[in-house]
């Protein structure tokens, strides 16, 4: 009922996850990751205990291929999950179980996996992975909202639709991007103005929050009030309104 892109972006090491499907609330169950060690997309039959504990193992800087084979032995419900993975170094591992729902199955490409289930066939993957590469010139998060709004048009969910989600873990154990729309008939349609509005104050003052290498974080509101707008000046003029 889902599919999903993990990728690595190349250019600045940070780590995603994008995800639509036709259920509700899809960011609050999928998408898992932290900043330098990896992340994870559990879907179809969602298993959570894949997230908190795979999480926990690319901390420990096990490889993809290890972490979904030892998620998944420990799994009695497992021929219903699907899974993949994009460790520290950029590998991927992958698991469909012999349950989910045609079509289903991924593909991936360097440093990037897409996965599906119940999906209007192997088209939506191809096609998302398809965009994604294409894309290698757009900033990461813009890049994984092309590669899913290409999956969409590729029929997407056969179901229909309801959310999706994006979150981005640029370096630290937080997630630097995380926009969602939990309940919507055009989910990406809204995602995308989303993505937006989120880059004229949300993601600069994200940047300005406290982080490993700045604990304090900038507190002075006159100079992050300057520091938004700036950036939204800047950003606003590298990505004029259609």
């Amino acid at each position: 009922m889902t599919w999903s892109i993990v990728a690595r972006d190349a250019a600045t090491g940070a780590f995603g996850v994008a995800v639509s499907t036709c259920a509700f609330a899809v960011g609050s169950r999928v998408p898992y990751g932290g900043g330098r060690v990896g992340a994870i997309a559990t879907q179809a039959f969602v298993n959570p205990l894949y997230g908190v504990d795979g999480l926990k193992l690319l901390q420990e800087g096990r490889p993809a291929v290890e972490i979904v084979a030892t998620l998944t032995a420990a799994d009695e419900g497992r021929a219903h999950r699907q899974l993949h993975v994009i460790d520290r170094d950029g590998k991927i591992a992958a698991y469909t179980g012999a349950a989910c729902i045609d079509w289903c199955g991924a593909v991936d490409g360097p440093q990037v996996s897409v996965a599906g289930n119940m999906l209007a066939g192997p088209q939506v993957i191809q096609e998302t992975l398809k965009a994604y590469i294409a894309a290698s010139a757009l900033d990461f998060d813009e890049r994984l909202l092309v590669a899913l709004e290409a999956g969409e048009k590729a029929g997407g969910d056969k179901r229909g639709k309801q959310s999706a989600a994006i979150r981005i873990w640029n370096g630290e154990p937080v997630a630097s991007f995380d926009i969602r729309v939990d309940d919507n008939p055009e989910p990406l349609v809204e995602m995308r103005r989303l993505w937006r509005v989120a880059h004229q104050r949300y993601v600069p003052f994200q940047q300005a929050s406290p982080s490993r290498s700045r604990p304090a974080g900038v507190t002075d509101r006159a100079e992050l009030d300057r520091l938004c707008e700036d950036y939204a000046a800047a950003w606003n003029a590298r990505h004029p309104k259609a």
